[in-house]
């Protein structure tokens, strides 16, 4: 029974004037904790139905991965969706598709469907050596007589050969490199004896007069210089003769017209890749680095297949430690159990969440290795907290008045960060999200979270309950064995003895005398109840009688020393390894005055770190930095960057309308724009031709074309120019109009290729905007490079804005608005260290280290809003003795969370794959920068920053404290609380 001093009643609860905004934050958490807690009995009632449910949700849906399908077009994935280098390329395959092209073709220019390609490096000596070129142009004919059977087995199976697959030309014969051409001059001089041929570099003239850029087929080039002297690679001038040669680039087009060329295609792709493994172990003095028109594809697609074993050690080992971390020295208090179904909670849910999609048509990508750990980090969280709750309520309670404690204690919380969650995942799912790839990525982790949060909700609540009643019928909580009382464990050996150790009811209530407060069941059910009835006891440092009754919520008790623990070690949760580190060692001392100055230096140098290695953010727009190690792609990208690093890659000069090329000041306009460049160009071919001829190049229209169609297009030399040039019929009788044309530019380049690259087309295409001349520019990479800064970066921008309108819009309604700048600052701070030591350990600002970055957005508010929230709950007492108590209560499940999740990506590192290691950097610094705000820098800098401990006083000041205490009398039937003034 409550019994209060007489002269008391009339005091008992001073009501203060309130701002609006509070008293509706004060309705707001009334109104929700009472719907959490009434949802908690609802699943305590019925645990065995929200146990099963989701377990037979998640059998029936799983059997849904019979349509496991896997995204094939990567270019959709990595590239920006929604850019002007793509409009470019539709303009350019409109007018000059590669079909169209009968003499040459470039091969980093025009990608078609299918294609095969090979570098050919010497180990020692010169690819151009008799000995080698032999070996090469032997190769080559293999390759070219190389044939596929399609269907492999059967009587309805042909044979399909290069020559019958290939693109050709004007005279219906294959088209080659024009370096193959070159070679087999060489061969042919020297098989006769006659001088062999000057081959120059990096433009060249055949036998047949053309002039042919052999710039990205002839790599670690060694010129001849004027006097004889021999240049370093790549340093030749315009026509320089080759000395020496280390590697040789040849490419295999072709034509994929329909669903049964395609396919002849694949497997023509696949023969391919095999001969020339077998062809490179019989010729070790050659290398051979392949690469295909799918290569791409697989081996993006090869990190899921080399992450399958490290994920399910992952699991493993996060298990164990989930084991650890659940367990106490109480046999019966420990729950080794709950943390093995948080495990199975979050397994079942990304199973379900996977079976969803499978129905609905859902592709899959290397990227989604992500989702399991958003999942396990969140899931984690959720686990830890209501299992720190449960340990705070009281244990004479019935089960279903625990869970329903539990979820209105926790599930505000967990529900806030599970908006955070969505909120951020949401936005950067949302059309505004350039990047195909980030917005697959948050659209399914999303979906993936929600399914998180209602099996928390359901399955993971539901085994709380069995394992509260397992508690209460004094069960050991691994072997589900009732555990003896201890005058019957005093006859077993000592191992028993220990194994079965536990701290029954009634040795408490001895243990502690009769007028002292026993603070070991200071377990708050509900520790914001502190926060929401603060106006009514200034003074009050917990809520004892709040969590005695569920009924009697309302009341208010307190008491002179709050947070005092009593010497004699009967709380259960001290038994608690972490727990007892924090509450007797860590708490002290990370509050400790002596502390704070090392703290808050460790914070500035945090920051510096932080701000070095933001300065220096580079974008990460090559695709092969996404894929599996030691793969044909990585080893092809390694190669073509050390021997083709000296020339850009082709770029087309496309004039997409009809100009006046007849002009002088147009020709002018056209050179000076090429000038700088290795060019292949008609306009300039066609001026040399004029002025060899004697003629003048500013000729009316009529003469200008006439001659153009009619003498210099039928020149062998100039004839494959054919190509490049577009006529519109006039009228009859009329010399046609030019109406569109092309010219080939190559720029000279350093290592930095990529970024010289999108430079170079933002320059151009400036200029683009103030010529007379109406042109473009275009190379397949392009389509990564366009605006790919914006298109990686805008999702995470959103996302952060995202948040901090979320949190300054809850500050109005649910949470305390200190809470909202914390929580902001605090995300603000994680975020900043982690773009900025990831750029020091080497990590670009790809499409993957930015779905990282999305992540650590909802993980670290995962970690610091519990802390932020506990500590601003608080009123009536010092800052260091909230942040302590704020450490206990939340810091320790944040620690928990962490270190499972730390553990979990361990194994992940290991794998041999560019996109796991940016997986395993982002999100270890996302688990350390969470892990240092939650343990080391919120609870120091709010021992001296706001918000204040003193507010909610009384006029009386601190001489008017009314002192009560709570002292538990036994009765025969149940334990009541009596109430006494001191």
């Amino acid at each position: 029974m409550l019994v209060s001093a007489p002269g008391l009643s009339g005091r008992w609860e001073r009501l203060e004037p309130r701002p609006r905004a509070r008293m509706l934050r004060q309705v707001l958490h009334a109104g929700l904790r009472t719907s959490f807690h009434a949802l908690g009995r609802f699943v305590a009632s019925h645990p065995v139905f929200f146990a099963s449910a989701p377990v037979l949700l998640s059998i029936l849906l799983g059997a849904s991965f019979s349509r496991y399908r896997v995204e094939d077009d990567v270019e959709s994935l990595l590239a920006p969706k929604h850019s002007l280098a793509k409009i470019e390329g539709n303009l350019v395959d409109s007018l000059f598709p590669v079909n169209r092209s009968k003499h040459a073709l470039y091969s980093d220019l025009q990608t078609p469907g299918r294609y095969g390609r090979v570098i050919v490096t010497s180990r020692k000596g010169s690819v151009l050596d008799p000995i080698h070129l032999d070996t090469i142009l032997k190769l080559h004919r293999r390759i070219y007589q190389m044939q596929v059977m399609v269907p492999a087995t059967g009587f309805n199976s042909f044979n399909y050969s290069f020559s019958y697959l290939c693109l050709p030309d004007d005279k219906n014969v294959c088209i080659i490199d024009d370096i193959i051409r070159a070679m087999e001059e060489i061969q042919s001089a020297r098989a006769s004896n006659r001088s062999v041929p000057v081959l120059r570099y990096p433009i060249t003239q055949l036998a047949d007069g053309r002039q042919a850029y052999i710039g990205h087929q002839l790599g670690g080039v060694q010129g001849w210089g004027p006097s004889g002297a021999v240049r370093g690679p790549g340093t030749g001038a315009r026509g320089e003769g080759v000395r020496s040669a280390r590697a040789l680039q040849l490419t295999y087009y072709l034509q994929a017209r329909g669903s049964l060329m395609d396919r002849v295609a694949s497997q023509w792709e696949k023969a391919f890749c095999a001969e020339l493994q077998q062809f490179a172990a019989l010729h070790p003095k050659l290398g051979l680095y392949p690469s295909t028109s799918s290569s791409l594809r697989t081996d993006f697609q090869f990190s899921s297949v080399l992450a399958r074993r490290p994920l399910l050690a992952s699991l493993g080992v996060c298990g164990v430690l989930a084991v650890l971390c659940c367990s106490m020295r109480d046999c019966v208090r420990s729950k080794p159990w709950l943390g093995l179904l948080a495990l199975l909670s979050i397994t079942l849910s990304g199973l379900t969440a996977a079976g969803i999609l499978n129905l609905t048509g859902a592709t899959y990508n290397s990227t989604y290795l992500g989702i399991p750990f958003v999942m396990l980090g969140h899931g984690l969280f959720g686990s830890f907290e209501m299992l720190s709750s449960w340990r705070r309520t009281r244990e004479d309670q019935h089960v279903k008045e625990r869970v329903a404690s539990v979820f209105e204690d926790v599930m505000l919380r967990f529900s806030g960060s599970t908006m955070l969650h969505l909120m951020t995942l949401g936005l950067a799912a949302s059309p505004l999200t350039n990047m195909e790839a980030v917005r697959l990525f948050c659209r399914t982790a999303a979906f993936a979270v929600t399914i998180g949060y209602v099996y928390m909700l359901s399955f993971y609540s539901s085994c709380l309950v069995f394992t509260g009643y397992l508690e209460t019928g004094y069960r050991h909580g691994c072997f589900c064995r009732r555990v003896p009382k201890p005058d019957r464990l005093d006859s077993k050996p000592a191992w028993y003895r220990c194994l079965m150790y536990t701290r029954y009811q009634d040795e408490a209530q001895t243990t502690n005398p009769p007028n002292e407060v026993d603070h070991s069941h200071d377990h708050t059910a509900n520790p914001d109840l502190t926060h929401t009835h603060a106006h009514t006891h200034p003074h009050t440092a917990n809520n004892i009688a709040a969590h005695s009754h569920g009924n009697v919520a309302n009341s208010t008790h307190t008491h002179p020393h709050p947070l005092t623990h009593s010497t004699v070690n009967t709380d259960p949760q001290d038994s608690h390894l972490l727990l007892g580190c924090v509450r007797r060692c860590y708490g002290d001392w990370i509050t400790n005055t002596y502390v704070k100055p090392f703290v808050v230096l460790l914070y500035l140098v945090y920051i510096s770190f932080g701000l070095m290695g933001f300065l220096q953010v580079t974008q990460g727009s090559d695709p092969s930095a996404l894929v599996a190690m030691d793969t044909a792609t990585v080893l092809y990208t390694r190669a073509q960057q050390r021997y083709f690093s000296s020339y850009s890659p082709v770029i087309g000069f496309y004039i997409y309308e009809s100009a006046p090329y007849w002009n002088a000041s147009v020709q002018r306009d056209l050179l000076e724009y090429a000038k700088g460049f290795q060019r292949i160009s008609w306009l300039e071919a066609y001026l040399n031709y004029l002025s060899d001829r004697n003629q003048s190049t500013n000729q009316p229209r009529e003469n200008f074309t006439h001659t153009l169609r009619n003498f210099f297009l039928r020149e062998p030399q100039f004839a494959h120019f054919a190509d490049d040039i577009i006529f519109a019929e006039r009228g009859q009788g009329e010399e046609p109009d030019v109406a569109a044309s092309r010219i080939f530019l190559v720029a000279k380049t350093t290592e930095n290729k990529r970024e010289e690259m999108s430079v170079l087309l933002d320059t151009l295409r400036r200029l683009s905007l103030t010529s007379r001349v109406r042109f473009l520019i275009f190379n397949p990479s392009f389509v990564y490079l366009d605006r790919y800064a914006a298109a990686v970066s805008s999702p995470l921008r959103h996302s952060l804005l995202a948040v901090l309108f979320l949190l300054g819009l809850s500050s109005l309604a649910v949470v305390d608005p200190l809470v909202a700048v914390w929580l902001g600052l605090t995300l603000l701070s994680v975020q900043f260290g982690v773009l900025g030591f990831m750029t020091l350990w080497g990590v670009e600002l790809d499409c993957m280290s930015v779905l990282c970055l999305i992540s650590a957005l909802g993980h670290s508010a995962d970690c610091n809003g519990p802390l932020l929230c506990g500590f601003a709950s608080g009123r009536g007492e010092s800052r260091t003795r909230w942040v302590r108590v704020a450490l206990e209560r939340h810091g320790v499940p944040s620690l928990q969370t962490l270190i499972c999740y730390g553990a979990a990506l361990v194994p992940v590192g290991s794998v041999r794959s560019n996109l796991t290691h940016t997986l395993f950097r982002c999100l270890t610094l996302t688990a350390g920068c969470s892990a240092l705000h939650t343990l080391a820098f919120l609870p120091t800098l709010l021992t001296f920053l706001p918000p204040s401990k003193t507010r909610g006083h009384g006029p009386e000041g601190d001489g008017q404290r009314q002192e009560v205490e709570c002292v538990e009398m036994n009765d025969s039937t149940r334990v009541v609380d009596q109430i006494t003034t001191v």
